[in-house]
């Protein structure tokens, strides 16, 4: 058994990681969150610890020793950082530089899979596309920059003290469970709500003529697990599909799939002050090192987040609409 520690293990992604891993039989599965949240029931451990107490985080990881840490805990919301450049970056990187001086204090040290993002490349050409691992960054977002700083911290820590870390890039990932905040489980929500008489038939959105390269949650997960070896310390790997979607024709699929008849109204308070059009991922060099390839299809993704908020949504036996089920997703990556 090979023991595993999840920051931001209560968060969309988190949880996920934690199912995957404890249904291997492979790995004790601990996790840490921020504030008390329910946790994924695979955990073996749900620790509450902020990243932001260098203190706690010293003796915790001190106390449990994991041999690979899965860092993920990241306030991850774009309108959000807009609003609060100062808290998201702080909260993003100086809670890295905690965790990271943590392990330099264990010995051995455990290896580190730092998820960034996708978000730190930001301004992207076409004539760029799709993009690599060597692409500058350009982030177009205060999230984008904290996760800039959150690679390059990766690669100093490892260059300079030797710590095994490897650093991972993922681009956009859905799935059922996802909060409402981010757009295609926000919108699959809303299609939810108007076929249970919650809200009116329109559909709020706000730009669609982009294009996003996607993946689901579940696929993305599967790469983490597979990059948790030595033998990738210091290497950064892109998690992309390759496939540029069009949200436009995602929207429609999820209206293809309402009960009912429902408009689209464009909502200005959706919109972002700056965004790529198009944005694609080059995930070669994880599909060389480790055969990994995205397995579940996008619309088959669609479907099942659809069918979660229609679950979660439903009225309870007492007929009271306003109790619904967990979305997680409060510590996302």
């Amino acid at each position: 058994m090979r023991r595993a520690l999840i920051t931001g293990a209560t968060g969309f992604a988190g949880r996920y990681l934690a199912d995957r891993l404890a249904a291997t039989g492979h790995w004790e599965v601990i996790g840490l969150s921020a504030r008390p949240s329910p946790p994924a029931s695979s955990l073996k451990q749900h620790l509450v610890c902020d990243l932001m107490n260098g203190e706690l985080v010293r003796r915790t990881l001190a106390h449990w020793h994991p041999e690979v840490i899965f860092h993920l805990a990241a306030v991850s919301y774009v309108p959000r950082s807009f609003q609060d450049p100062y808290g998201t970056i702080a909260n993003n990187v100086l809670g890295q530089v905690n965790l990271l001086e943590a392990v330099r204090s264990l010995e051995p040290p455990p290896l580190v899979v730092i998820v960034s993002s996708s978000a730190a490349y930001g301004l992207v050409y076409e004539h760029e596309l799709p993009v690599t691992e060597s692409q500058p960054f350009r982030p177009l977002s205060p999230y984008g920059v904290s996760k800039a700083t959150q690679d390059l911290l990766g690669l100093q820590y490892h260059l300079t003290y030797g710590l095994p870390i490897v650093r991972v890039r993922p681009f956009t990932h859905i799935g059922p469970g996802q909060s409402e905040r981010f757009a295609l489980s926000g919108f699959a929500r809303q299609i939810a709500e108007a076929e249970l008489g919650m809200a009116p038939p329109v559909l709020l959105v706000g730009e669609l003529d982009v294009e996003r390269d996607l993946l689901d949650v579940r696929d993305v997960v599967r790469a983490y697990e597979l990059l948790a070896e030595p033998r990738f310390s210091g290497e950064v790997f892109n998690l992309a599909s390759g496939v540029s979607w069009s949200l436009r024709a995602l929207v429609e699929r999820l209206l293809s799939l309402a009960r009912i008849p429902l408009r689209l109204e464009r909502d200005p308070a959706r919109l972002r002050p700056i965004d790529v059009r198009v944005l694609r991922g080059d995930a070669t060099a994880l599909r060389t090192a480790t055969g990994w390839q995205p397995t579940i299809p996008i619309e088959q993704t669609l479907e099942d987040m659809l069918e979660y908020w229609r679950r979660t949504l439903r009225p309870s036996r007492t007929g009271d609409r306003s109790v619904f089920g967990e979305h997680g997703e409060r510590s996302p990556l």
